[in-house]
């Protein structure tokens, strides 16, 4: 069973691996392993990023990095899902109750909140930290402060590169 940490402590823990990562990559599959294990209602926590075609097609969010069950949902369109609105919005999109929320893709049936936070290099979204509660509102204007900063080490680690 995963302990229970502050969100402070877990800010620490981060900054300090995006001190140390040696890529976005490293960084990203640190942060979804911290928030997973450190924060028991994060249930599922994956970066998404946006893949441009070469063909013309309108790009889509890959899942890359996650920590959690399986999801089917390994390409979004940009259009679809909560996913899709945080990326194409450019803004942190919290869904404390996912039935009450048309856009919800569903993922798993335990799902009961989720929260979606865009990822930005040189002003632009590029993707996505998206994280699933089996909690009903489960996300206080603490996580997302916590989860906002996390997608800005991202954002800053990938200008890098």
């Amino acid at each position: 069973m995963p302990s229970t940490v502050t969100r402070d402590t877990v800010k620490t823990e981060i900054d300090w691996y995006a001190e140390k990562a040696r890529s976005a990559d490293d960084l990203m599959e640190r942060i979804v392993q911290c928030l997973h294990e450190r924060l028991v209602k994060y249930n599922w926590v994956g970066f998404y990023m946006i893949e441009e075609s070469q063909t013309g097609a309108a790009p889509v969010l890959v899942l890359g990095h996650f920590q959690g069950a399986m999801t089917p949902h390994q390409r979004i369109p940009l259009n679809q899902g909560i996913c899709g609105a945080a990326a194409s919005s450019g803004k942190t999109v919290v869904v404390h109750d996912v039935k009450s929320d048309p856009r919800y893709l569903a993922c798993s049936l335990e799902t009961k909140s989720e929260i979606v936070v865009p990822i930005f290099v040189n002003g632009k979204v590029v993707g996505q930290l998206d994280i699933d509660s089996h909690f009903p509102a489960a996300f206080a204007p603490e996580d997302q402060a916590l989860l906002e900063h996390c997608a800005a080490l991202v954002g800053k680690q990938l200008e890098k590169s």
